[in-house]
């Protein structure tokens, strides 16, 4: 038995949901419990290291200059092949 929830959303983000639901010939309500079904479940997964990714975590900076990685692995295989 389902249970009533009552959220407080803008009125165009509504319509539009609406008219998303209706091209899927699906009901609000259901697009709703769908979407969270899929992240009660997303939840549930659990992500396994491997000695490896263990290993390696950590290496690079999260916040790399990606242009800078590049030029220092264009250096890296410079250095070893030529």
């Amino acid at each position: 038995m389902g249970a009533k929830l009552t959220l407080r959303l803008d009125e165009t983000l509504i319509k539009n949901a609406k008219r998303f639901a209706k091209t899927r010939k699906v009901s609000l309500s259901r697009m709703v419990s769908d979407y969270f079904k899929s992240i009660s479940i997303q939840q549930k997964k659990k992500i396994i290291d491997s000695p490896i990714l263990s290993e390696i975590t950590g290496i690079l900076p999260s916040k790399a200059d990606n242009k800078k990685l590049l030029k220092i692995y264009k250096k890296h295989i410079e250095d070893k092949y030529l």
